[in-house]
């Protein structure tokens, strides 16, 4: 945490802005992080703006198999990361994430699935929304916050700026009798107003 946010963060962007709003972090419920991707910084900010020195709890980051390859994959095991393959996702990685949710961790998952650079129109992985659902069984207390992440410039340089902006906790229990199709259409919207107001206040 030192090297990454004191020294790594600190250095590499000149303006970093993290908007909560009106969001209040959850004390007493379990988190799912829905931040949309557009960098390998992702990882990383979200840590700043939700990490342990903020929510005194860890972020867990649900990650594709093929970002935990090589030094790259023994870094993001230290920064809390996990992998799951897509296509057939196994049972044990599904428990400990089920596991995670029902001990009130905060859980990272990318809906859109992998790094979307230029921020194309995606349609979102079920995957948040079926785990919610089989953690749902467990505890009646999960809320989904929808970010949106952006930066200065779509590949970040040195000294450029990013900014975090956080919608409305989405809470699950409202949200059980829809399907995953409708549910995604409307973390979807959330995630891209978020972002719109991220890009704003880096100015794109």
């Amino acid at each position: 945490m030192f090297v990454t946010q004191d020294i790594v963060l600190r250095f590499f962007f000149s303006k970093k802005k993290i908007l909560y709003k009106d969001f209040s972090i959850p004390i007493n419920s379990s988190i799912i992080l829905a931040p949309t991707h557009r960098s390998r910084w992702d990882g990383l900010v979200l840590t700043m703006a939700m990490g342990r020195r903020v929510t005194k709890k860890d972020c867990r980051f649900m990650v594709t198999k093929s970002e935990m390859k090589g030094i790259q994959g023994w870094f993001l095991k230290r920064l809390g990361c996990f992998s799951i393959n897509q296509l057939s996702p196994s049972l044990s990685t599904m428990k400990y994430a089920i596991d995670l949710i029902e001990k009130g961790e905060q859980l990272v998952v990318f809906p859109e699935g992998k790094i979307n650079k230029y921020g194309k129109k995606l349609v979102l992985k079920e995957g948040l929304y079926r785990l919610a659902r089989l953690a749902a069984k467990k505890t009646d207390s999960i809320i989904v916050i929808p970010i949106g992440i952006a930066y200065s410039k779509i590949s970040p340089k040195f000294r450029d700026e990013f900014c975090l902006s956080f919608g409305k906790p989405i809470v699950m229990n409202d949200y059980l009798d829809i399907n995953v199709k409708e549910f995604n259409r409307l973390l979807n919207k959330k995630m891209n107003q978020e972002e719109k107001i991220a890009l704003n206040n880096v100015g794109r």
